[in-house]
């Protein structure tokens, strides 16, 4: 069989992993039109603020003899009579195409826009994107971010980080749709604190241009404010054109059933951000990876496809100097039986809320409290592991009736670390059992912390615990590294 996937991002990238896993007599060629090999779309405002460079997002790369990365390799048609999709660099026939395209940033439609970005105005989409802003702040000295999201309001927090003024541009409150209203504005003050100028309930009427570069953004209650660089964080769109052009049904993505494939051609299918499900557009990579690991085992199986739903999908904000972490309901989305517990320090610009439905903890915001947002997402969707009361959580520390912390020590082997990929405490212990003693090997091995990174600390004293308690073996001249231990093990 002969597997075609167009779209080497994050979602592409995780179905020819696992199926290459599950099925190496599979043939597969992954097609990237981008010339660098996949990595982690999630961290791109890491690279602006400085904090990783370019090979800490690189993916672990699938190694399986069939599978063949094509980087630099853009799909210009898709030829359903012949079963192929068409390149500069040639054909590629297949039995079953994979669309992964993703989706593209949105530009919104004002004067100084319309025509194509001028120089000094970028979305952050791709990795050329994030390198671009980055070389822009060498010259410029101030920036304003349109879009108050996470994207927007990581990239402000970057640029700040770099030493640029910043001015953050929205039409609503910060993070409006992680955080009510209450605690968005806590996190506004968190902004602020950075020096960071948040303007919000703001309507963009131009950008200015001169001499073909940015150099103010208007409002247009009349205001105006200076810009060297302009970054548009204001959402995105399922990129569908290839689909469409090949005659597939597209709405606001490409369509697809319960199974995953279009129905106009079952040997098409779609996953990701570019895909509309029954249940609508995800555009999170948590569902994609889902998609992603079920279409896979769909095809190395030959069998129905079951689509997990994906519950309690974390939102954890990477920005250089601000902390916020949702999983789950607020109070906002509670239902009227559920225990809402808050603890609110304005002055400290932190906000902790709980939200508890029988004995689960179903909802957790953290902002401006890093450390207790670690561990109550180790408490977080498991039944039955409350305290008596669950203000005990909010004190850090499990109190009565617990059975739990966030220590590694005490830690259950069922608990989850990372969210992204659903690596539990066990996985990561009997990845390392195998011999990976690392947290590279780790993540090589299970997958963790290679999502939106949220884990990384809580991995990394995992590993400290166990370089305690069980030691990886010496090497010696007569057992050669490693041999005492298996090189690979199964990640779930």
């Amino acid at each position: 069989m002969k597997v075609v996937v167009v779209g080497a991002g994050m979602v592409g990238n995780r179905f020819v992993d696992e199926l290459g896993r599950l099925a190496p007599q599979v043939e597969i060629d992954l097609l990237g039109d981008e010339s660098y090999e996949p990595y982690n779309r999630v961290m791109l405002t890491e690279l602006i603020a400085g904090r990783v460079d370019l090979a800490g997002l690189t993916l672990p790369t699938p190694d399986h003899g069939r599978v063949r990365v094509r980087a630099g390799v853009r799909a210009l048609e898709i030829d359903r009579e012949r079963r192929t999709v068409v390149t500069a660099d040639g054909d590629f026939a297949y039995d079953v195409l994979v669309l992964a395209t993703g989706a593209q940033a949105r530009v919104i439609p004002v004067p100084g826009l319309r025509d194509g970005l001028p120089r000094g105005a970028h979305v952050v989409r791709r990795l050329d994107d994030a390198r671009d802003i980055t070389a822009a702040t060498l010259n410029a000295s101030d920036a304003v971010v349109i879009g108050a999201g996470p994207l927007g309001v990581e990239a402000a927090c970057a640029l700040r980080h770099r030493g640029i003024a910043v001015t953050l541009v929205a039409a609503s409150d910060l993070l409006n749709r992680d955080l009510d209203p209450e605690v968005a504005s806590v996190a506004a003050d968190q902004a602020a604190s950075l020096g960071i100028e948040v303007v919000t309930d703001a309507q963009v009427a131009s950008v200015g241009v001169h001499a073909g570069r940015v150099d103010a953004v208007h409002l247009a209650d009349g205001r105006t404010f200076p810009a060297g660089i302009v970054v548009l964080a204001c959402g995105s769109a399922p990129d569908t054109t290839l689909a469409a052009e090949a005659g597939l049904d597209t709405n606001v993505g490409i369509v697809v059933g319960h199974d995953l494939r279009t129905p106009a051609d079952l040997a098409v299918c779609a996953i990701g951000d570019c895909a509309e499900t029954p249940a609508g557009v995800s555009g999170l990579v948590a569902p994609g990876w889902a998609q992603a690991r079920a279409l896979a085992r769909s095809i190395a199986h030959a069998s129905e496809l079951e689509l997990p739903t994906v519950a309690g999908s974390a939102m954890r904000l990477k920005a250089v100097g601000m902390s916020v972490v949702t999983m789950g309901a607020r109070t906002s989305t509670a239902r009227p039986d559920d225990r809402v517990v808050t603890l609110s320090d304005r002055r400290e610009r932190r906000h902790v809320e709980l939200v508890v439905r029988g004995d689960t903890l179903v909802g957790v915001t953290c902002v401006g409290a890093p450390d207790l947002a670690a561990h109550l997402s180790t408490q977080f969707d498991r039944p039955g592991m409350l305290p008596a009361d669950p203000m005990h959580l909010l004190m850090g520390t499990s109190g009565i009736g617990a059975t739990e912390s966030a220590s590694p020590t005490a830690m259950p082997a069922a608990t989850t670390v990372c969210r992204c990929n659903g690596v539990t405490k066990g996985d990561l212990v009997h990845a390392w059992d195998g011999g990976a003693t690392t947290v590279e090997a780790l993540a090589d091995a299970t997958l963790a912390t290679t999502g939106c990174g949220g884990c990384t600390q809580l991995v990394c004293g995992i590993v400290d615990w166990l370089q305690t308690t069980d030691p990886p073996p010496v090497p010696t001249t007569s057992q050669p590294d490693g041999s005492g231990r298996e090189t690979t093990v199964p990640t779930r």
